[in-house]
């Protein structure tokens, strides 16, 4: 097999694997201006193939007990996530009502 072919076939298979990711908890984003106070939680996520309710589970999971993730914020800046999964939602964990 030619460097070319081998190449090719190494590229198909990385970009085969772009879709395994799956959303993670990072570190969240420092509090906004207007923003509730509370526990923040932040997921990386691809917006191209994960769903809001997905990210939403992910977030739930990161809360404490007895409390809700209410999205407040969400970023594309890649210090925190990966190129892969390049947006991240910030969530603040309230107490049920």
């Amino acid at each position: 097999m030619s460097r070319a072919a081998l190449g090719l076939l190494f590229l198909a298979t990385m970009l085969a694997g772009c879709g395994a990711l799956d959303p993670y908890p990072t570190v969240p984003r420092a509090i906004q201006p207007g923003q509730p106070p509370g526990q923040r939680v932040a997921i990386c996520y691809n917006t191209m193939k994960s769903s809001l309710a997905q990210v939403q589970t992910e977030a739930q999971q990161e809360c404490a007990a007895n409390t809700l993730a209410a999205p407040v914020d969400t970023d594309w800046y890649m210090q925190n996530c990966p190129l892969l999964l390049p947006a991240r939602a910030t969530f603040v964990c309230t107490a049920k009502k």
